[in-house]
């Protein structure tokens, strides 16, 4: 049997393997590329232990916490243009969360050598911390408390004032949330802060953050450092996190697109292979 003219039909021509195999290539690239974006997005993640047991969750130190997964979230200057704004000292906060009885925990913990728990003199601040959550809760507002179109909501407290409940859009909007049902729980122990956050998951007020237990929230995180003489802009913040409290069983929509496009990879490129040796052995 003699070999077809490449250029004629019944198979593929010199250029038309050229073509898929460059195709079958980009997608194999394209492939190798998805699991990057998968990491980059579980690097951003504070898993939510789903199955927790209220128990004393609500105590920093309680045994409850010792099962939950902790997260390592650094911190910087928030870069706020407020005198000293860029001179702060906590580099990293430790975050946890779990969900029981319809509530959400949030326990952050820091290094802190010294509690700063008075406001007494004048040069006096108090150690604080805060989380902050979009309004909306599938959004992804402006980090520096959010913008006129897109507000978020802030869960403060301060080691001499307690806690509060604030609403912003944008920097120096701030106003506080009243009848809030935000509570926490702090201690100071050794070198460290614990402060755990909670409040139940729904919310029917407007300008409140409704969190859905089935659907991933963002969220970003604060710490004000008293003996630095850290207060309001000057402080050290993290970058957009998302608590993921979305369903957990099954491929994430990352890695369902991941498998298909390499299936696909797969096959094309054993087409392409099988046609080349067909007409390389003349057949």
């Amino acid at each position: 049997m003699t070999a077809e003219d490449p250029e004629a039909g019944g198979g593929l021509g010199t250029r038309q393997l050229v073509v898929a195999a460059a195709l079958a290539l980009a997608v194999v690239a394209a492939t190798a590329a998805f699991p990057a974006v998968v990491d980059a997005r579980a690097a951003y993640e504070i898993p939510v232990e789903r199955e927790a047991s209220a128990g004393d969750l609500a105590e920093p130190t309680g045994d409850a916490w010792e099962s939950v997964e902790t997260v390592h979230v650094p911190m910087s200057s928030s870069g706020a243009a407020v005198p000293g704004g860029s001179d702060t000292t906590v580099e990293s906060v430790q975050v946890a969360a779990a969900r029981a009885d319809d509530r959400l925990y949030v326990r952050l913990s820091w290094s802190d050598p010294t509690a700063n728990a008075s406001t007494d003199s004048l040069r006096a601040f108090a150690d604080a911390a805060a989380i902050q959550l979009p309004v909306s809760s599938d959004s992804q507002p402006p980090i520096a408390m959010g913008s006129t179109d897109d507000r978020v909501n802030v869960w403060y407290w301060n080691a001499a004032d307690g806690t509060e409940s604030l609403l912003a859009g944008g920097a120096g909007s701030t106003t506080e949330i009243p009848e809030s049902t935000v509570e926490t729980s702090a201690t100071h122990t050794g070198d460290r802060w614990s402060v755990v956050f909670t409040r139940s998951l729904s919310s029917d007020r407007a300008n409140v953050t409704d969190i859905d237990p089935d659907e991933d929230v963002n969220a970003a995180f604060a710490v004000w450092e008293g003996s630095n003489e850290e207060r309001s802009g000057q402080k050290a913040a993290s970058e957009w996190y998302y608590l993921s409290l979305g369903p957990s069983e099954g491929a994430t929509p990352y890695e369902t697109v991941l498998w298909a496009v390499a299936g696909i990879a797969v096959v094309f490129t054993t087409l392409v292979t099988v046609e080349g040796i067909r007409r390389t052995r003349g057949e």
